[in-house]
């Protein structure tokens, strides 16, 4: 079960704090309520917020002044804030932006088109904080966020788990730089090549050169069976020519033996729960782990789907 999210209501105003804090309660947020900049401040330096609703115009210690302290300090800088306020001057949206609010929300409002914003801007934030550097793609935090949401909705999902065969060879031989140009043109590679089939997948970053994808179930196969095809004809393309001519590099593998190491390949493990029932995501990770071993002792580029039944 997913983590309530976490909203602190800066507001003198009792009415508003309130309204907001019945409103959001009903949607299974844990509400945590402030009625000066002081005590918000305190609040949001002890407890886990996830997302601040700052009124601008208080007694003490106004808005500005808290969101300023807020961006500050490193425990509660990346914390998502929006203003809440009755002024409506384009340059008070301006200077709430630059002092780094995410959004601005002018009263009187809709308490359940204010919801909706706060979790598209935490959807936001989690990505973009949790994204990989190297790809930009969504990294572990949100690839287990996607995982849980598929399980939540009980309809027919399959992830495929992509790793990279040889990689450590190659770059120990071309060195990190043209390492990281394979692992950005995979993730280019899936990317493509899911969306076409199926424009709704998910496509995340494990690490390193592991990569997932979610979509679902139907259309799986035809895009791990593209990305198989389509990567062994790019992969020439990573060496010089001698390799290329050669079709395979000198090279210590894991285990420090010097052997001669064919171009790289991609294997594949495809987890479903078309066939078997799957309850939780360490489930889907371990059977994961399993297929891509497998698929990868083939030594050849190839993708496996999971046969157990329910």
């Amino acid at each position: 079960m997913q983590k309530a999210i976490s909203v602190l209501v800066i507001d003198d105003d009792t009415t508003i704090r309130t309204l907001l804090q019945t409103a959001m309660s009903k949607k299974g947020f844990n509400v945590f309520c402030a009625s000066n900049g002081r005590d918000g401040l305190d609040i949001a330096r002890s407890e886990e917020i996830d997302v601040v609703l700052l009124d601008w115009m208080m007694p003490e210690m106004d808005g500005m002044e808290v969101l300023t302290e807020l961006k500050r300090d490193s425990n509660t800088m990346y914390i998502p804030v929006f203003m809440l306020t009755s002024k409506e001057d384009s340059r008070d949206i301006e200077l709430a932006t630059n002092k780094g609010a995410v959004d601005y929300i002018v009263k009187p409002f809709d308490p359940d088109a204010l919801l909706a914003r706060i979790r598209m801007i935490l959807r936001r934030t989690v990505r973009s904080l949790d994204a990989n550097p190297l790809t930009h793609l969504p990294g572990n935090t949100s690839i287990m966020e996607e995982l849980q949401r598929c399980i939540d909705t009980q309809k027919t999902f399959a992830v495929a788990y992509a790793d990279l065969d040889k990689f450590k060879v190659y770059n120990d031989k071309y060195g990190f730089e043209k390492g990281d140009e394979v692992i950005r043109e995979t993730a280019r590679l899936l990317v493509k090549i899911s969306r076409e089939e199926s424009p709704e997948a998910f496509i995340g970053h494990i690490g390193g050169d592991d990569f997932v994808v979610v979509t679902d179930d139907a259309v799986i196969d035809k895009i791990c069976r593209r990305a198989v095809t389509e990567f062994d004809k790019s992969a020439p393309q990573f060496y010089n020519e001698e390799d290329r001519q050669a079709g395979f590099i000198m090279g210590k593998d894991r285990l420090g033996n010097v052997s001669k190491t064919p171009l790289l390949s991609i294997s594949i493990g495809i987890v479903s729960n078309a066939a078997a029932k799957i309850t939780h995501v360490a489930q889907i990770g371990e059977i994961g782990a399993e297929l891509k071993k497998y698929a990868k002792s083939f030594d050849k580029s190839n993708f496996v789907r999971d046969q157990r039944k329910k």
